[in-house]
């Protein structure tokens, strides 16, 4: 059974940083393309970052030079390191493959970026 389950979300103040893990489970990790994708309210869910299976990277032009995705493979985690947050990066952040898998959406973790 295929699980992904995200933490490290919260409230920070505007030009802090976060760091959001999400451990995979159930499939074989490493060969699988990861994203971090985002849901404010009243928005549509986007793809902020990609970490592909060949260790390449990609990003959304929104958070191109702030966001630093990363995977380790031997612990089946992807991670979104997220500097110089700004209130518009407020939003439910959810991992998943790419392209992402309807089933495997899990619960996301809450992002506040608030003074």
């Amino acid at each position: 059974q295929v699980q992904l389950v995200e933490s490290g979300g919260g409230l920070v103040q505007p030009g802090g940083s976060l760091r959001l893990s999400c451990v995979v489970s159930g499939t074989m990790f490493s060969i699988k393309n990861m994203g971090w994708y985002r849901q404010a309210p009243g928005k549509q869910r986007e793809l902020v970052a990609v970490a592909s299976r060949d260790l390449s990277t990609n990003y959304g032009d929104s958070v191109k030079g702030r966001f630093t995705i990363s995977r380790d493979n031997a612990k089946n985690t992807v991670y979104l390191q997220m500097n110089v947050l700004k209130p518009e990066d407020t939003a439910v952040y959810y991992c998943n493959f790419v392209p992402a898998v309807n089933a495997y959406w899990g619960q996301g973790t809450q992002v506040t970026v608030s003074s």
